[in-house]
């Protein structure tokens, strides 16, 4: 079982050799790199590439572990008692399956995506460190223990936005997907715009590189963006003369698909304000 990519997603040598050694070292993946980087787009393509189901758990900042394991809903058991319905005598019936619960059933294989973990409270991976290691739990209520048939291929996504435990992080096999040089996203962009005009792409490429190089740039445009902004070219059927941009106008064509804050705008409106005083 060997990770090689697949026709939809671009998957650079040493992201391909960190998804393979998780699956070897049967480790979950911990994937890290800015928004919109891919990572999340990674484990379905690991997945389709691997030709195995997929189970996405999307953490908020509000999900807690036990979500993951299973939730025993009380208050319902507590009601249906008191007008009573047969099933109270099961404890079962009250118990909601997680998706750690559903991965570790599964009779074959799977990918199992916990996505972007670093937005749940800071003890969230501290409490989840012994069921992926050991891949078993205990459910107290009924009092059986629920242990992987088969180990999932674990892939966990994080924006960064918060540090990760050392006890968390030994378990896991970690790799950072850097943003993709020039030639890399070029590559990215025929995946996805095979049509597209390659003067355009040129243009285009340029144009938003220096762009995520402006110094002072509060959110840096992703790789995401970019391809949603190569789409909104091709559907208005501009030129690459049409990209050009001069003093009196340094924003870039459609900027919105590029620039997501009004910082960010203004500072490119001021960039044109002092060149048009230079001239």
């Amino acid at each position: 079982m060997k990770f090689t990519g697949t026709d939809k997603y671009v998957a650079t040598d040493d992201l391909t050799v960190a998804v393979n050694a998780s699956i070897t070292l049967e480790r979950p993946l911990l994937v890290k790199g800015e928004p919109g980087t891919g990572k999340t787009e990674l484990a379905r393509q690991v997945a389709e590439s691997l030709s195995l189901p997929i189970l996405e758990w999307n953490i908020k900042s509000t999900t807690k572990a036990q979500q993951g394991l299973y939730e025993y809903d009380a208050v319902s058991r507590l009601r249906d008692s008191q007008l009573g319905e047969e099933k109270v005598h099961d404890v079962a019936n009250y118990i909601k399956k997680g998706k750690l619960w559903e991965a570790f059933e599964a009779e074959s294989k799977i990918v199992l995506l916990i996505d972007e973990i670093d937005k749940a409270d800071i003890e969230f991976p501290n409490d989840l460190l012994q069921e992926l290691d050991r891949m078993e739990f205990h459910v107290y209520e009924t009092g059986e223990t629920v242990s992987a048939k088969v180990r999932p291929i674990i892939i966990i996504t994080s924006n960064n936005e918060k540090e990760l435990p050392d006890a968390f992080l030994r378990r896991c096999f970690f790799h950072y997907i850097r943003f993709p040089d020039h030639d890399t996203l070029r590559q990215i962009v025929d995946v996805h715009h095979p049509d597209i005009k390659p003067n355009l792409v040129t243009e285009a490429l340029t144009q938003f590189f220096e762009i995520r190089e402006t110094p002072g740039l509060k959110k840096k445009p992703s790789t995401s963006e970019v391809l949603d902004w190569l789409k909104l070219l091709l559907v208005e059927d501009l030129e690459p003369s049409d990209l050009k941009r001069d003093g009196k106008d340094a924003l870039p064509k459609l900027h919105g698909a590029l620039l997501k804050n009004e910082q960010d705008v203004h500072m490119f409106e001021r960039l044109a304000f002092m060149a048009r005083g230079q001239r």
